[in-house]
């Protein structure tokens, strides 16, 4: 998870309403990264990279499938830790199985929120299911804030209604849109949410001045804010927009994950599944899990060895927060 992107994005400009400018979107493109493990999936990340490591609190987007479980063999990630996030699961299509250290055992099915807080130290596995043939969704990773990021172990479920508004159907899994609020409590304000375009469709969403956003398309063509984002593009715009006009520009329904939030002043540093703030945070993490101390539990119910952490790298890992530019 310490890759970043080498390219910059692309910065997309179109024509506003009523002849006013259109919000700047800066398009991030998405990069293959090989999951580790016996049985190794590719996912496209999209955040963090250089151009950017947080969209709100927002700090890892990983975009996967549709996979044939036959063919790939499907997602078997054995017990590994966390601390200093949010854990955000969202399927399309298949399920899989969640353990935790805090007892949970839950799965993971289309448009069925699972969020597991790890602060100071969590450990889980994942595991799709028997039943599974095609396997296709987000994983997302939400960083804490510094006043919360040695919180206690959480985990939640939750089940939105889908919304209709415009040309849209939307399932709002974390903060509010259209109308509707996910009960699901956050550390700082976000907004997540899975959107259903209709075929040649035009929706204008009313979204917070004070968040800046990111749209990942998965299938179709989707015009944001003028700007034409492609499957597995994360598109950008910063705060200070009322709205959002989004535009299906196919024949057929196209599908995205608006994400939200206030901008994360926080630097943080990331590697492997660790978001501390320091060289030292990450290390002492490492230590733990490789002593197997009681700061991550135990995973109860999987069959197999827990991940050994890789080696940490021969330099200082260092904090980042967003580059400023524009």
């Amino acid at each position: 998870m310490t890759d970043v992107e080498v390219n910059p994005p692309a910065q997309r400009h179109a024509a506003g309403d009523h002849g006013r400018p259109a919000p700047q979107v800066d398009v991030l493109p998405a990069r293959d990264v090989p999951l580790g493990g016996p049985r190794a999936m590719t996912v496209r990340r999209t955040l963090p990279q250089r151009a950017r490591t947080l969209i709100g609190a927002w700090c890892f987007v990983d975009h996967y499938g549709p996979d044939d479980v036959a063919d790939t063999g499907g997602m078997d990630v054995a017990p590994h830790p966390h601390i200093g996030l949010q854990t955000v699961s969202w399927l399309f299509s298949g399920e899989i199985e969640h353990r935790d250290s805090l007892g949970s055992h839950a799965f993971v099915r289309p448009g069925e929120l699972n969020l597991m807080t790890g602060g100071h130290g969590i450990s889980h596995s994942e595991v799709s299911t028997a039943g599974t043939t095609i396997l296709h969704g987000v994983q997302l990773w939400v960083a804490l804030p510094e006043e919360h990021r040695h919180t206690g172990r959480d985990f939640r479920h939750h089940v939105p209604s889908p919304v209709r508004t415009g040309g849209a159907e939307i399932s709002v899994f974390l903060g509010s849109l259209a109308g509707d609020t996910s009960p699901v409590p956050t550390f700082t304000p976000l907004l997540g949410a899975e959107l259903v375009l209709d075929p040649r469709s035009t929706t204008t969403l009313a979204v917070r001045t004070d968040f800046e956003h990111g749209l990942l398309v998965d299938q179709g063509d989707v015009r944001m804010a003028g700007t034409l984002l492609r499957p597995a593009e994360l598109g950008y715009v910063g705060t200070g927009n009322d709205t959002l006009t989004l535009v299906n520009e196919t024949d057929a329904p196209a599908r995205a994950v608006l994400l939200g939030g206030t901008p994360f002043e926080e630097q943080i540093a990331m590697w492997w599944n660790f978001i501390g703030r320091s060289h030292e945070d990450i290390v002492e993490a490492r230590q733990a899990w490789e002593d197997a101390s009681d700061r991550f539990g135990t995973v109860d119910g999987y069959d197999g060895a827990r991940l050994p952490a890789p080696a940490l790298p021969n330099a200082t890992i260092t904090p980042r927060k967003n580059p400023t530019h524009h």
